[in-house]
């Protein structure tokens, strides 16, 4: 049996006793390990004992929370080597693409360890000369968190680590696709000293586990990660009863190449936005935008860039890894034969590749080129290293053709004109501008959501943004 949901303090298996498995992607006959299959009675189990233990938490010091978060990091950042194979096992990515994903949550854990002991509240000045005015900051109580496959570490450690450093008591359900090492986390925090009941994992289905997190009345706020259609279904049963949500979602990222640009910078820009972890990311570059100048050089340079990336397992040395489920290589294989009969031009890649001595999940990187922008491959988020090539004749097309998509999570401009770069961050609806860099790559410490159809457009994560996610303010009149 497998004691792999964590509950008011202790390892437990389901209460249904079913478990399953979790295969590594790049080679489907290994069984990377065995997890308890939670169920919605599991999930009310961890819910009602975040909530025995939140009002105790909520009243621990700061500095002393802190602390806690702080022995944590340390316990990420030796366990380095095992969580960064753990991830490539399940997930896919290479050991490149891991290993900073793991010091990523490692870096979080630190930063919010230090916002928890000065986070609290403001002082202003009062109209009444015997007066005091100022602010107090509270937790909200119980955050449920909802997390993706495609960052398994980094997306539940920037969601963890605000909500406990503020006081929150958390239940987390990490996808079942990847769930190592979101079980890492917590086993860190519980060898850290975290009291029972702060902190519960529950591995399960959405419709279940993830249906009790949005339902529960005890559950005070709601944080949720994945694709779109699902983040609606979460938003709106998460706030029937009044629980504050966030809900970051899907992109269909563009970089803009002006005829200024550095068509080599270009190209690296953006094949690295696009094919870096197998193009599983919502940040990911699916739309380089390119004026008509430079279009052919740029196409030139971008297919190469693909040819040149060699497609295996990480943990053998390969440059790309495999896409992380049979259904999600089927989804990117239907988008290729989609955009060819759209009447786009297949330049290279979109193929299903056989690595010798591995049974994966493994696709060539594609590049089409005379994409119009109303094809589907140019609107739908594919989730795989797949980029549309669209030709532009001026900034003002570039500008309404990168706007002209449901979503609004990404967006970046290689461009050597700065003027030019100004207007594209005042013109862009996008919740994060890049300037001459790929679209993907954030820094923990700045706030992190989508405009449009890729947010709720609610609360931004990461930062100091993502505190205020996890308190209520309270205004006092002091009065002497």
């Amino acid at each position: 049996m497998a004691a792999t949901n964590y509950v008011d303090g202790e390892w437990t298996e389901a209460e249904s006793g079913e478990t399953f498995e979790v295969t590594n992607p790049a080679n489907t006959e290994e069984v990377v390990a065995e997890y308890a299959m939670g169920s919605t009675e599991d999930a009310e189990r961890a819910i009602e004992a975040a909530a025995a233990a939140s009002d105790e938490w909520a009243s621990t010091p700061g500095p002393e929370r802190g602390a806690i978060l702080t022995q944590a990091a340390r316990l990420l950042e030796d366990r380095t080597e095992e969580l960064t194979e753990t991830l490539t096992r399940e997930e896919g990515k290479t050991p490149a693409e891991a290993e900073p994903e793991v010091q990523r949550a490692v870096d979080i854990f630190y930063y919010y360890a230090q916002k928890a002991g000065d986070y609290g509240g403001t002082v202003k000045a009062a109209s009444g000369r015997e007066s005091n005015l100022y602010t107090q900051k509270e937790p909200l109580g119980v955050a449920g968190l909802i997390t993706p496959w495609n960052y398994p570490i980094a997306i539940p450690a920037w969601k963890i680590a605000p909500a406990l450093a503020t006081g929150n008591a958390v239940v987390i359900k990490p996808a079942r696709l990847a769930p190592g090492v979101a079980k890492g986390i917590v086993e860190c925090l519980d060898e850290a000293g975290i009291p029972d009941g702060v902190v519960n994992l529950v591995i399960g289905s959405g419709s279940d586990v993830g249906g009790a997190i949005t339902d529960h009345d005890a559950v005070d706020a709601v944080s949720f990660t994945g694709s779109s259609k699902v983040g609606h279904h979460v938003y709106d049963a998460a706030t029937d009863d009044q629980k504050r949500v966030q809900c970051e979602m899907g992109g269909k990222n563009p970089t803009i190449v002006s005829d200024t640009a550095d068509v080599d910078e270009a190209v690296d820009i953006v094949a690295s936005g696009a094919f870096g972890v197998t193009g599983q990311a919502c940040t990911a570059t699916s739309r380089a935008i390119v004026y008509d100048d430079v279009y052919d050089e740029f196409v030139d340079g971008v297919v190469a860039a693909a040819e040149d990336i060699d497609v295996g397992p990480g943990l053998d040395g390969h440059d790309m890894g495999p896409q992380v489920s049979e259904s999600e290589l089927e989804s990117t294989l239907e988008y290729v034969e989609i955009g060819q009969d759209e009447g786009a031009t297949l330049e290279t890649g979109g193929e299903e590749v056989d690595v010798e001595g591995a049974d994966g999940y493994f696709v060539s990187p594609a590049v089409f080129s005379d994409v119009d922008e109303n094809m589907r491959i140019a609107q739908d988020e594919i989730f795989g290293p797949v980029l549309s090539v669209i030709r532009v004749e001026s900034y003002e097309e570039a500008v309404e053709v990168a706007n002209g998509v449901d979503y609004g999570l990404a967006a970046s401009v290689v461009t050597d004109d700065h003027s030019e770069a100004n207007r594209f961050v005042d013109d862009i609806e996008a919740g994060v501008v890049k300037i001459n860099e790929k679209t993907t790559g954030l820094e923990l410490h700045v706030p992190f959501g989508g405009m449009k159809d890729s947010s709720s457009n609610t609360y931004r994560e990461q930062g100091e943004a993502a505190l205020d996610f996890f308190t209520t303010t309270k205004t006092v009149y002091d009065n002497y």
